[in-house]
């Protein structure tokens, strides 16, 4: 069986996540909906998106990136959620079937 690689990140809840106010917590949202467009327009992101009905209301979500483990090490530590301690990602090598799972990829 041929394995294909892609870099898997999960979202936590980060250190600083209840140190914003209400609109703090907006604007971080909308600049990382942003951060997250602009890695899919440069094709680096194939896949995100959040949990609902998770038993651990810790974490926050996930992504797919079409990129090696530390180049998106350094983008998901861009993101300003990330940098501002309200999420956290774990960052780590996802295998799967080659041809198994398909994305759109504009």
């Amino acid at each position: 069986m041929e394995l294909e690689q892609f870099a898997f990140v999960l979202l936590r809840r980060g250190p600083r996540a209840y140190e914003f106010s209400e609109d703090e917590v907006g604007r971080l949202q909308e600049q990382h909906l942003a951060h997250l467009a602009e890695m899919s327009a440069r094709g680096k992101l194939v896949a995100a998106g959040p949990f609902s009905d998770q038993p651990d209301e810790s974490l926050r979500g996930f992504c797919i990136y079409a990129t090696g483990l530390e180049e998106a090490r350094a983008l998901a530590s861009q993101d300003p959620s990330v940098r501002a301690g309200r999420m956290a990602a774990d960052v780590m090598t996802w295998w799967t079937e080659k041809g198994s799972v398909s994305f759109n990829r504009g």
